[in-house]
């Protein structure tokens, strides 16, 4: 865990050994000049003067807010004088013998008029709402700068989302319009979207003046006449719509949280901090210049699609990648490498839990033999937990750096990082190395006191947040103040677990809630996770906190095997309890091991460790909205049964 890899030096690489502590300590001392600077990069109708300005009691946070831009222009037009002919976006689709689609800046900026000319004419205007329910396709990006360019509010909710759920986002937001495709594509199946979607408004009770449906051919739908629109039909004899300028502060969209438990909360995100932190990252976290082709295997639905698919790329003049493909399965576990090598992709950004795909089928790295991806430089993780087994194979089977970083939905971009494109600071493996520019991040006890280098404790940031961060939540003041501002005055609260080691590099070891209390000794989930992943043996895994009567709670993990492996389960789980005395010591207490096919998982990838826990003690919940597949519940319910837990009421 405290292992040093040191990254190859890039050939571009120009700055000072000491550029990131005088950076991150200038965006600290003086926040105000170090964001107006970055904020050059744009471009501006009106050039801002002030930086930032927030107040928390009432909630007032604004960056930028007496400048004036527009977004689209600034990720589309701008580039029209020196990029029209280059690449803008490439569409990998589903299907392995699918059309790929290659936009110049031309081609999109074309796209995007036409979306932008189609809303204006049926009346979306500044601060209008309008919701996005795409699969990943190329028009799932043209509609969401098409709102940008008309100064509406977009608020993109993920593709196959229930009814109930898009119901409930419906209501929230109040969109004037919806923009849907017929259907969306998993591997070996279609997922029709329009009867999800007219479930949806008919549950809802804000009902949209108009939606827009783009037919696909794998499954094409009857359009409801007075009410849906075809997208290619309503984009005939249109007057253009020029871009709109909005102030600063002014949102550019709003994005649902996917929590396992209660209402999905809305985060807003402001146009100008938005922009010039994404721009900042571009280069100085990313390491890209413009022109090269960066990818984030996302999906728009979620905050890594919005900052790194469609904004984040393209406002800093790089060729992004829209692929609707999955890690394995379209068709092997050598689709990454093959569009890496295709695409001439520089860096590339996925989840864990992708490469844990990968690995689980090709654990030998095979697949990546048959592909030239030494344009390759480096691979970046983040959405969750990178256990310290999964980097180490990504690491020596690429032959790259891999780079955790941490951030979340409510921040937008990198809150820990690597900076690689300012200074290539040194990997430990198991942590996402240290905070970026504005983020002052500290570990906190229960009273809410810093603590020293190794302790574990809650992981918070001394406020105010840099630009680009939640200002609030839609509609939802005090909501945001108690989830994120209330357990710790002056901090924003992140939900997370970890400690600081005495460099200064931040170790993440599980979710708040996932630090248990094994007999008055507090214990990292996360810590256990990373022993566990370890096993020769083991692909993936995940530890809970169950109750027992002696101990209060005790851990118990999950394991998925790699392929191929047909050993007895019971000596593998004996290999592991051994596995987590040694490395952490009998007072984990650790006995419980359960071998299963697959874990529960949201569509973003994310373990639900939450559910796994109240399914193993018998208490109620609710279905997650973002769950993947419900069976794998069933699954994980027989499993525990077997060993006297999930029992029947």
């Amino acid at each position: 865990m405290s292992e040093f890899i040191d990254p190859p030096q890039t050939a571009n690489t120009t700055c000072t050994a000491e550029q990131y502590e005088a950076d991150y300590a200038r965006s600290l001392s003086d926040p105000d000049g170090f964001w107006l600077e970055q904020a050059q990069r744009l471009d501006w109708i009106d050039a801002p003067t002030k930086g930032g300005e927030w107040s928390f009691d009432p909630v007032d946070i604004k960056w930028f807010a007496d400048g004036a831009l527009n977004l689209c222009h600034n990720a589309v037009d701008r580039h029209l004088a020196d990029r029209a002919g280059k690449t803008a976006l490439i569409f990998e689709p589903d299907e392995p013998d699918g059309e790929i689609r290659t936009l110049t800046y031309a081609d999109l900026h074309r796209e995007v008029v036409r979306m932008a000319n189609a809303l204006k004419a049926m009346g979306v205007t500044k601060g209008a709402r309008v919701t996005l329910y795409m699969p990943m396709v190329v028009e799932g990006v043209v509609a969401m700068l098409a709102c940008a360019r008309l100064g509406a509010i977009h608020s993109v909710v993920f593709g196959g989302f229930a009814s109930n759920e898009l119901a409930v986002r419906i209501n929230d937001c109040t969109p004037k319009a919806i923009i849907a495709a017929s259907c969306g594509l998993e591997p070996a199946r279609v997922v029709a979207y329009k009867p999800l979607l007219d479930g949806a408004i008919e549950q809802a009770d804000h009902k949209p003046d108009f939606c827009l449906i783009l037919q696909r051919e794998q499954a094409p739908c009857d359009l409801t006449p007075g009410r849906d629109l075809d997208w290619h039909a309503a984009q005939k004899g249109t007057t253009p719509a020029p871009c709109v300028a909005v102030e600063g502060n002014h949102p550019a969209y709003i994005l649902y949280t996917s929590g396992t438990t209660g209402a999905p909360k809305g985060v807003v995100r402001q146009t100008a901090g938005h922009l010039v932190a994404l721009n900042w990252t571009m280069k100085n976290i990313y390491n890209v210049d413009p022109g090269d082709v960066f990818w984030a295997a996302s999906d728009v639905g979620w905050v890594v699609g919005h900052s790194y698919i469609c904004y984040g790329p393209l406002v800093h003049g790089n060729t992004t990648v829209v692929f609707e493909g999955k890690p394995v399965g379209t068709p092997d576990a050598g689709t990454f490498w093959r569009v890496i090598s295709e695409h001439n992709v520089r860096s590339f950004f996925t989840a864990p839990t992708a490469i844990r795909a990968v690995k689980r089928e090709d654990p030998k790295g095979e697949e990546i033999g048959k592909y030239d991806i030494s344009c390759l430089r480096a691979l970046y993780l983040a959405g969750e937990r990178a256990d310290p087994d999964t980097v180490i194979w990504a690491q020596e089977k690429l032959g790259i750096p891999v780079y955790d970083h941490w951030w979340q939905t409510e921040t937008g971009y990198t809150i820990v990082g690597n900076p690689a494109g300012l200074e290539a600071l040194p990997v430990k493996v198991g942590s996402p190395t240290v905070p970026m520019p504005g983020y002052d991040v500290q570990i906190l006890n229960e009273a809410g006191e810093p603590q020293p280098a190794g302790t574990l404790g809650s992981i918070a940031i001394k406020l105010p947040l840099p630009p680009g961060t939640l200002p609030t939540l839609w509609n939802a003041e005090d909501r945001f103040r108690k989830s994120y501002l209330t357990t710790y005055p002056g901090y924003y609260e992140t939900g997370d677990a970890g400690r600081i080691d005495e460099d200064g590099y931040l170790y993440i070891m599980a979710r708040t809630d996932d630090v248990i209390n094994v007999a008055g000794h507090r214990l990292s989930t996360g810590a256990m996770e990373e022993v566990l992943a370890g096993h020769p043996d083991v692909a993936e895994c995940a530890v809970i906190g169950v109750n027992d009567p002696l101990k209060g709670q005790a851990p118990m993990g999950f394991v998925c095997l790699s392929k191929g492996v047909d050993r007895p389960h019971a000596e593998i789980a004996a290999e592991c309890q051994q596995r987590v005395r040694d490395q952490i010591g009998p007072v984990a207490a650790y006995k419980m091991t359960l071998v299963v096919d697959r874990l529960p998982k949201t569509r973003s990838g994310k373990i639900l460790r939450a559910t796994m826990v109240k399914l193993a003690d018998a208490e109620p919940f609710k279905l997650p909205a973002t769950i993947d597949d419900p069976a794998i519940l069933d699954e994980i319910k027989s499993a525990l049964q077997t060993i006297g837990y999930a029992k029947d009421t």
